[in-house]
């Protein structure tokens, strides 16, 4: 697995573990329970579906590109330096 999955994989461990143990507290601790939500978002950088983009782009391994805009995220195919096309679009 290489540094920049790990690192990935870990932030979605923290950012999803404090969002869940924040509302799987509420009933024992109260609204204190929520002060984890803060720490999961941080940890996921303001946006899980963001996070989600983001872990497909790690494991394309740079084959696809993420751009986020004022909360719109979007997934596209990254073009590769040198690579031409055919003659009918293909290969």
């Amino acid at each position: 697995m290489n540094g920049e999955l790990g690192r990935h994989l870990a932030r979605g461990a923290v950012g999803f573990g404090a969002l869940a143990g924040a509302v799987a507290l509420v009933p024992v601790v109260g609204l204190a329970g929520l002060v984890l939500a803060p720490v999961g978002l941080v940890a996921l950088r303001g946006c899980p579906a963001c996070w989600f983009m983001g872990l497909a782009q790690a494991l394309s391994r740079g084959r696809l590109e993420r751009s986020c805009e004022d909360g719109v995220c979007e997934l596209s195919v990254a073009a590769r330096p040198g690579a031409t096309r055919g003659p009918a679009g293909g290969p």
